[in-house]
């Protein structure tokens, strides 16, 4: 059978095919189009050019890198492919720099500059990409990661400074002093950097002893980020004759030494948080009730003066820690 349209249906028909596939060429083909002209070319995989590329224009700083203990590592002693390739095992492949010119932030290269825009979390990548092993185990879980603090901030890589490649704040900065590190730790913890200068205190300002002897920046599993398990485990790792075991305890001794003491710094002696007697009077009282008669005489003394062995004592007789 055949269907006949009439002239005014067969019209209609033809401009609805006509609409449809001007909609389709116009919402279809033409943003195509547009978009492939706009969207800019992908860039080449960058590759690796080596150390002899990057010395042609940043000599200066080729040279001051090859004097420093990784430089003479990455340079003239490498111990994989990673650090053969020195300046791009950090940097990245350099091949988009050169093509693009040179320039900072030109060809993604990762710089490390405290300027340059960088986040803490792109320069930490990189250099976690070898110290991920040791004190940098808890790097990730540390309370300066969580605060974006960058390796840089305390890390220089570029100069010959004190050992651990510490940062050198400025001209009086010591080198190769082991107090390079109580300066660069205290730029942020300024309340412990001004309690070493009360008259008793760690010796760290004579360089006998710094921030890292018991504390381990790069995070760790213990309170404040000690290496030891507890405050009285760092503080033996010195005072061993503290330890014990004891025959008579003292349980606020063998409880926390910071119960008595600021480690840090205090105007006391000993590190002492108050001066005795008023230090034992915090817990004890015994002797309070028999010398309301000669109060001077009692509060001018140290309990220390009767009760020697006050950390605790092996004498079969040392209840009271006097002998």
């Amino acid at each position: 059978m055949v269907v006949r349209f009439r002239k005014r249906e067969g019209g209609a028909m033809r401009r609805f095919v006509v609409a449809a596939w001007c909609c389709a060429f116009l919402f279809g083909y033409l943003p195509a189009v547009w978009s492939a002209e706009k969207e800019p070319a992908t860039p080449a995989a960058a590759t690796y050019l080596g150390n002899e590329v990057c010395k042609a224009c940043h000599a200066p700083q080729f040279e001051k890198f090859s004097q420093t203990l990784m430089g003479k590592i990455f340079l003239f002693n490498a111990r994989n492919e990673a650090e053969g390739r020195a300046c791009e095992s950090c940097h990245g492949p350099g091949s988009n720099h050169v093509a693009g010119g040179g320039g900072r932030g030109v060809g993604g290269l990762i710089t490390f500059r405290k300027d340059s825009g960088e986040s803490a979390k792109v320069q930490n990548e990189a250099c976690l990409g070898c110290h991920q092993r040791g004190v940098q185990t808890y790097w990730e879980a540390s309370p300066h990661a969580s605060r974006g603090i960058a390796c840089v901030n305390c890390h220089t890589l570029m100069e010959k400074t004190a050992g651990k490649q510490l940062a050198k704040l400025d001209d009086k900065t010591p080198f190769f002093n082991r107090r390079a590190e109580i300066e660069v730790c205290g730029q942020c913890h300024l309340q412990r950097k001004a309690q070493l200068m009360r008259s008793s205190h760690m010796p760290m300002k004579e360089g006998k002893i710094v921030c890292s002897d018991c504390h381990n920046p790069h995070g760790s599993p213990n309170p404040a980020q000690l290496k030891q398990n507890s405050v009285n485990e760092n503080c033996y790792t010195c005072h061993a004759e503290r330890r014990g075991p004891f025959l008579f305890e003292h349980p606020s001794v063998s409880d926390n030494c910071s119960n008595c003491h600021e480690p840090h710094g205090s105007v006391n002696d000993r590190l002492l948080k108050v001066r005795m007697p008023r230090l034992c009077t915090e817990c004890h009282s015994g002797h309070i009730a028999n010398a309301a008669k000669n109060t001077r005489g009692f509060f001018n003394r140290s309990c220390a003066n009767c009760h020697s062995q006050i950390h605790g004592s092996n004498h079969p007789a040392g209840m009271f820690f006097q002998r």
